[in-house]
This record gives structure tokens, sequence and C-alpha cells, in this order.
């Protein structure tokens, strides 16, 4: 059974690929059948540069509770560093 959960957006950064450091452009979370990890449904996230070809691409698989764990952490570190942005402290 498909679970057609796919959230996509366009992002500005770096990855590292098979071939070394690539230019990201797009990222899309799923929460779909793994590839690798041995669960029924795992929490996708695809790192992408399309232009730059299918070597281009960095994947995780985790379990919605690590997916959890690292929404939280990503969270807290982004109102940290909007935190140091607005007043130069940590």
């Amino acid at each position: 059974m498909c679970t057609n959960i796919v959230e996509r957006t366009n992002v500005s950064g770096g990855g590292r690929g098979a071939q070394g450091w690539f230019t990201l452009a797009e990222v899309s979370v799923s929460y779909d059948h793994p590839f690798h990890v041995q669960l029924e449904h795992a929490l996708n996230i695809d790192f992408t540069n399309e232009a730059a070809g299918v070597g281009a691409r960095v994947a995780v698989e985790l379990t919605l509770e690590s997916a959890k764990e690292l929404a939280r952490a990503l969270k807290a570190a982004v109102d940290r560093a909007d935190q140091y942005e607005a007043t130069g402290y940590a």
C-alpha cells in the first residue's frame, strides 16, 4: 500500500554523495516504503540536484521516532541560530 505522503521544497546548500560534494537544489521528504532499512514504512529524506545528474543525491531513511528527534533537534538549532543572528550571542 502506497502512503502518498510527500513534501517537496527548494533548498540552497551542499551535500556529499558518491562523487563528492555537489550543490543542493531540492529536498523531498516522504513517508513510504524504504529501500534499505528493514521497516514497513520510514521517513525518507532525499536531497537532490536533478540538473547535476543522478549522482547528485543524498538519501536518508529514518524510523518515525528518529525523524521526530531530528525535527526537534533541527528546530532547536535553528532557533538558537536565529537568536545568535539577532543578538550576536548564542
